[in-house]
């Protein structure tokens, strides 16, 4: 006899199983306090039911940004308007390291959003513009991401149009400036980023990169009239 026969016959003989009843509401809401309390359960049982629950919820949110948020819904059209429209799946919720609340990926013209990691529907959705106004850069002006001058560039708009630097946000980080604090901000982020490029050497280069491009960069606030 061949292994198939012996498994169709052996299937045969054994008496099917029994459904599970569904779960009742008990039952969900004791797990629910189970992995809230965790109690009963491992941590990373906890942890897991933690990333599928924020996933969810910057999902839902990302869905009503997309839709009603007016810089987001902005920046989306004008990057219709460039060739480079931008379908939801484009924009992805997805654990990350604490080091970032979010990311753009040229090669796949993805935006990550870090689900957990915000503090409230206005932080994605300065992060999201952000994230954005790199996709908007790398489809209009074709950058060169490896340039650091090209990264400078598109990280100095991103920061002041994107409403990172906005005086709450600072003061939400610890700085706090009444001189020129929109500017000490941009230029703080900026640096931090093009530092973080493999092709930078070290935090000199990418202040060199900044300064080099920042007249230029900090004024160019396309596609908004003037800085959001």
């Amino acid at each position: 006899m061949n292994d198939s026969e012996k498994s169709s016959s052996s299937s045969s003989l054994t008496p099917p199983s029994t459904p599970q009843p569904p779960q009742s509401a008990f039952e969900r809401w004791r797990r629910k306090a189970a992995l809230v309390t965790g109690i009963g359960v491992t941590e990373e049982e906890r942890l897991a039911d933690l990333a599928i629950h924020q996933t969810r919820h910057c999902e839902k949110t990302k869905t009503y940004l997309m839709n009603y948020s007016p810089i987001v819904v902005f920046m989306l059209r004008h990057l219709k308007l460039s060739g480079c429209e931008v379908p939801p799946e484009n924009i992805l919720c997805a654990p990350c390291d604490w080091s970032r609340a979010g990311g753009f990926t040229p090669d796949r013209g993805a935006v990550v959003l870090c689900s957990g990691h915000f503090f409230g529907q206005s932080h994605m959705e300065s992060t999201l513009v952000h994230e954005l106004m790199h996709m908007y850069d790398h489809c209009k002006f074709k950058v060169d991401w490896n340039n650091l001058r090209h990264h400078a560039c598109s990280e100095i708009r991103a920061n002041s149009l994107s409403g990172d630097c906005r005086y709450t946000r600072e003061l939400r980080r610890g700085f706090a400036s009444f001189s020129k604090q929109h500017q000490a901000c941009v230029r703080r982020r900026a640096v931090t980023s093009v530092a973080e490029n493999p092709a930078c050497p070290d935090e000199a280069t990418a202040e060199k990169a900044v300064n080099e491009v920042w007249d230029s960069c900090f004024n160019d606030t396309r596609p908004f009239d003037e800085i959001y």
